[in-house]
């Protein structure tokens, strides 16, 4: 028996489960279904620039996908001053109110991405962003950029799990 086997995923990132659409084919049969497929609520902070046509946060399921927070100082486009820690510290504050918007936490991240436009700030951004954190450890990845909007030195973005039934 030959079986092929599709898998569409419908959400906004990956191979999350929420809004993935799984198509098996055989001789004789077919199985659709269709997992989590739910509209999509969006959240933003207030005081994002005219210019920033996005969301902070986006719930799509049990999922929350943060978009990329930058250290400036709630309501403006003004950075902190400091560096790499400063500006680590006060993005993941950022992420916390944003994350609150939709009645979850940090410590209901399971990922972040973390961009450095320079990898020598590397420690000052893992101390400050292990200290905001405490003992929970999400996953992460930590790149290297050339530049990040408004001239940030770090820019944070994460998916967090936050069960729609417990809000």
């Amino acid at each position: 028996m030959r079986m092929s086997l599709r898998v569409v995923i419908a959400a906004l990132s990956g191979f999350l489960v929420s809004g993935c659409v799984l198509v098996a084919e055989s001789d004789g049969f077919d199985l659709n279904f269709e997992a989590g497929l739910s509209k999509l609520q969006t959240y933003s902070v207030e005081g994002l620039p005219d210019w920033a046509p996005f969301s902070s946060v986006v719930r799509a399921g049990d999922n929350l996908y943060v978009s990329g927070h930058l250290g400036r100082l709630p309501g403006t486009t003004t950075l902190v001053e400091g560096g790499a820690g400063p500006q680590t510290t006060q993005t993941m504050a950022n992420i916390e109110a944003s994350l609150a918007l939709a009645g979850a936490s940090l410590d209901d991240l399971a990922t972040c991405t973390v961009y450095l436009t320079d990898m020598a700030d590397y420690q000052a951004m893992n101390e400050a962003y292990a200290e905001t954190l405490g003992d929970h450890r999400p996953a992460r990845v930590t790149a290297g950029v050339q530049a990040l909007a408004l001239g940030a030195v770090v820019e944070i973005e994460c998916i967090a799990y936050s069960p729609e039934s417990q809000q």
